[in-house]
């Protein structure tokens, strides 16, 4: 499955995977918590500091994309083990760089499986989508103001990943910047 994917031309991706989105659901919570549970386990003895719901699913009655993303923040870390072990458990490396890696999973052949993760393997203190979750969360007209964005650019970039989230890229850091300026920056809540 993985290596047929991975084959894959960006715009076929894109066609089996668009972007579409969903009213809130209470079950992303439990699927994160199954998930959160399964990565420190087999990531126990990797040094993970964190390990944290991000994204849309996880900002209370805004519509999102279906997918749980998590963030995990790895201190004095070797990348290249966390990637043995997460490719080793199902999960598909899909991006990496200095200091990141993103991995999915829950992504077939045929589509979307029930249940779709995208984890964001970064060093700890690379999270600044803490300061945004945490942000909208506490500021339910942001959240509303950022729900009615993203569903106003669904359509136009329902088969372009990269230009829905760079079309968003704007209003997330104008207001991470403001969290980072309400909750220093320092960031120890969990």
């Amino acid at each position: 499955m993985g290596k047929k994917l991975s084959g894959m031309a960006l715009e076929e991706l894109w066609q089996l995977f668009p972007v579409f989105l969903t009213g809130h659901k209470a079950c992303w919570a439990d699927w994160y918590r199954e998930e959160e549970t399964s990565l420190k386990k087999i990531l126990s003895e990797e040094g993970i500091v964190r390990i944290s719901h991000i994204g849309s699913t996880s900002i209370p009655g805004i519509w999102a994309k279906p997918i749980i993303d998590i963030l995990v923040e790895a201190g004095g870390c070797n990348f290249g083990r966390i990637t043995e072990i997460l490719v080793g458990n199902g999960y598909l490396l899909m991006a990496k760089e200095e200091g990141r890696m993103s991995f999915n999973k829950g992504y077939t052949e045929n589509g979307f499986a029930e249940k779709v993760y995208h984890v964001h393997v970064r060093h700890a203190g690379d999270n600044d989508e803490l300061y945004f979750r945490d942000y909208l969360a506490e500021h339910p007209e942001v959240a509303a103001e950022y729900e009615r964005m993203k569903i106003r650019l669904w359509k136009k970039y329902e088969h372009d990943r990269d230009g829905y989230t760079n079309a968003k890229n704007g209003f997330v850091s104008q207001y991470t910047g403001l969290a980072k300026e309400l909750y220093g920056n320092c960031y120890d809540r969990k």
